[in-house]
Formats: structure tokens, C-alpha cells, sequence
């Protein structure tokens, strides 16, 4: 036999243990390891690798993961931002000058996350939604508006249920105000899905008019299709979906009438009085919901404000609709006279309060800071040009 056979004798006659013996070899030259059985090599020390790769995984994809959280949660807040952080010439109505809207830029850039919206970056993030809001066809704004009106539906719908089960058990008072907690129900589908709801948009939709880009006509125009939108789903949600309760056994027609009672039985300036305060406390939630950087902040703020329309019987022209107009339909207490003026004085309570006390005063706001801003600037330039003048001097 040949020399180099005595040393492959005790390769085994495997061949995979050969194919791996074969690797070994690959690795080193020392004879006395190539001559090893692969399967001598340690096991534990296998094992350990093996446990340390898998470790090493996880914690890789443990780090992505928090990465991806990590990233989504700054997209999420630099996205609330990024309206009023990358305003362009072309965000402007062409009636500005362009010094209007580098002063506008100025007061509006609001790129520290760490820290509130300023309330010039609000006003020009609303002004911007405004804007595109006038842009849209009148189907689209139509259609927007007829959904908010349904889904507002869902807010009486439950508290009705909710009134008729707690009135068992406590005086129709108390059971109606804890029924009232669960009033931003629709709110909330309503706002974060984004429909067109009148009292959301009213202080909104008047900024271009009171900064004289749109002119009122057209503003009533969009508030007559908003609120013919909205009425006309509450209108319908009340006819099918309160009819639907009232044959699953929810709430009883007694019910109804008692929560058009609450509604109605005021004298018409109280009722007027209190549509101004619920139109207020839209307004600032429009307000505090632009302010907000992410989805949850937007859930809560509505929660707290329209959870207090509800608690303390504030008179809400969309909800109300539907909460006189079921009664209108399936009680006795309502006549179509009674629901008319009810519709008539909370639809003008509500504006006023809408316009007033948050669009003209939080608009008088920012255009002070705007003069400010121009004040600086000019003071400014005028230094700069003392400064060049002394040094020519």
C-alpha cells in the first residue's frame, strides 16, 4: 500500500464526516487536528455558539422594533408640525405680499417639538385646512358633511340606551347626566375620521374671510351646505337607526320625550345663551385638537371638551337635531314648530360663539404677533444700515 493511505485510516467512511473533516483541513495544517473526528469536536462549545447567535437575534430585532417606535412615534409627531415648519410661497394667497409671507413664515415656524405649538402656528395650520376646505367641490363638502351628520347620530343613540338602562335605577336626572358622559362618542369618529361637523368648522372656515381672501358670500354658502349636510344625516340617522332601537327594546318612546324635554324646556334666549357656550367650547376644540402632535393627545382633548357639553346639557345644533328631531318622529312632545326654532336659535348660538369668542379673537392674536414681527425686522434693517453707514464714515 501506498504511504499516504496510512494516513486516512481513520477518516470515517461517512461522507458528510468526510466533507466536514475535509473543511477542518481547510482551516489548519497541524496533522494531528486533521486526523480528528469531526465528531469529537466539543459539543458544548457548539451549543454555547449556537445560544449566542440566537441572543445576538433577538437583540437585534429587539432594537429594530424599539427603532421602528422609536421612528413611527417621531413621524407621527413631526408630521403635526411639518404644515407650518415647510410653508411655501405657494401655501399663500396670491393677495399677499411676499414680505407678508416671509413675516407669516417667521411667526408661524414652530420646528422645537419639545415644546406647545405656538398659537400663530395653530392659526396658520387652520388657516391652511381652511383654504383646501374652500377649494373642494360642493359634492365632496356635501358628502363630508352628510356623514359627519350620521355619525354624530351614534353619540345619542348610545346615551339614549345608556339613560333608559341607568333610569331603572336612579332619578331620570342623575341617570341622564351619567348617560351624558358617553356624549363625545361621535365626536371622536367624527374628528379624528375628519368629517365636515358645522360647530368644528365654524371658527375655522370664517379665518379667510376675516383676513379678507375669501369673501362672505362664499363663506355662507359653505356653512349652508355643512349645516344642509349635517341636518340631513342626523335627519336620517333619527328616522332609521332610533326607530331600530326602539324595536330592539333600547329605550322606550317615553324616553325620547323625556330627553327632548331636557332639551327644550328653557326659555329661547337660555337655550340661545347655551348653543353660544357649546359653540365656544367647539371652537377651542378645534383649536386644541390642531395644537396636538398625535392621535391620542386629539382623542382626550375631545373627549374632555365635549364630555363637558354633555354633562352640563349645553345645547349642540347637530346633536340636538337628532335628539328633537327622534322625538319629532317617534314621540309627542315635539311639534315641527318647536324643532324648527329650536334648529334656528342653537344654529345661530352656535356660530356666535364659534366666531367670536375663538376665530376673531385668536385671529386679533396673531395678527399682533404679525406686527410685532415686522416691528423687529424693520428696527433691524435700520440698525444694520446705521451700522454700515458708521463703518463707511
Amino acid at each position: 500500500m501506498p504511504q499516504n493511505d496510512d494516513k486516512t485510516q481513520n477518516v470515517p467512511n461517512d461522507t458528510s464526516d468526510t466533507q466536514s473533516q475535509q473543511d477542518v483541513q481547510g482551516q489548519s495544517t497541524d496533522s494531528d487536528y486533521v486526523s480528528k473526528p469531526v465528531s469529537n469536536i466539543d459539543s458544548d462549545s457548539v451549543a454555547s455558539d449556537k445560544e449566542d447567535l440566537e441572543t445576538s437575534e433577538n437583540n437585534a430585532n429587539d432594537s429594530e422594533a424599539n427603532n421602528d417606535k422609536e421612528d413611527s412615534q417621531q413621524a407621527d409627531s413631526e408630521s403635526s408640525s411639518d404644515v407650518t415648519e415647510n410653508l411655501t410661497d405657494e401655501d399663500f394667497p396670491e393677495e399677499f405680499s411676499d414680505e407678508e409671507k416671509e413675516t407669516i413664515k417667521k411667526v408661524a415656524s414652530d420646528d422645537n417639538l419639545s415644546k406647545a405649538k405656538s398659537s400663530a402656528s395653530i392659526l396658520v395650520e387652520q388657516f391652511i385646512d381652511a383654504k383646501e376646505t374652500f377649494g373642494r367641490s360642493l359634492g365632496s363638502l356635501f358628502t363630508s358633511a352628510f356623514t359627519a351628520g350620521l355619525e354624530i347620530g351614534i353619540s345619542f343613540f348610545v346615551i339614549l340606551s345608556a339613560f333608559t338602562l341607568i333610569g331603572d335605577f336612579m332619578p331620570n336626572k342623575y341617570a341622564m347626566v351619567l348617560a351624558s358622559l358617553l356624549y363625545p362618542i361621535g365626536f371622536i369618529i367624527v374628528v379624528i375620521g375628519q368629517s365636515l361637523l358645522f360647530t368644528e368648522q365654524t371658527s375655522l372656515l370664517s379665518l379667510p374671510v376675516l383676513n379678507k381672501i375669501e369673501p362672505l358670500h362664499k363663506l355662507l354658502r359653505l356653512w349652508g351646505i355643512v349645516i344642509a349636510g349635517n341636518v340631513v344625516g342626523g335627519c336620517l340617522f333619527a328616522a332609521l337607526m332610533i326607530g331600530l332601537g326602539l324595536n330592539m327594546g333600547l329605550f322606550t318612546v317615553a324616553n325620547i320625550d323625556a330627553y327632548a324635554e331636557h332639551v327644550l324646556g328653557f326659555k329661547w334666549w337660555v337655550i340661545f345663551g347655551s348653543a353660544v357656550l357649546a359653540g365656544w367650547m367647539m371652537g377651542i376644540a378645534a383649536w386644541l385638537v390642531t395644537s396636538a402632535r398625535d392621535t391620542l393627545s386629539r382623542i382626550v382633548l375631545v373627549t374632555l371638551i365635549t364630555g363637558s357639553i354633555g354633562f352640563l346639557g349645553l345645547h349642540h345644533s347637530i346633536v340636538g337635531n337628532i335628539e328633537v328631531f327622534a322625538a319629532l318622529m317617534y314621540g309627542s312632545y315635539v311639534t315641527l314648530a318647536n324643532y324648527m326654532l329650536f334648529l334656528f336659535v342653537v344654529l345661530a348660538g352656535n356660530t356666535v360663539g364659534g366666531v367670536v369668542f375663538v376665530a376673531v379673537l385668536k385671529n386679533r392674536t396673531f395678527l399682533f404677533d404679525v406686527a410685532k414681527v415686522r416691528e423687529e425686522s424693520a428696527e433691524d434693517k435700520s440698525n444694520k444700515l446705521a451700522r454700515l453707514n458708521g463703518r463707511e464714515r
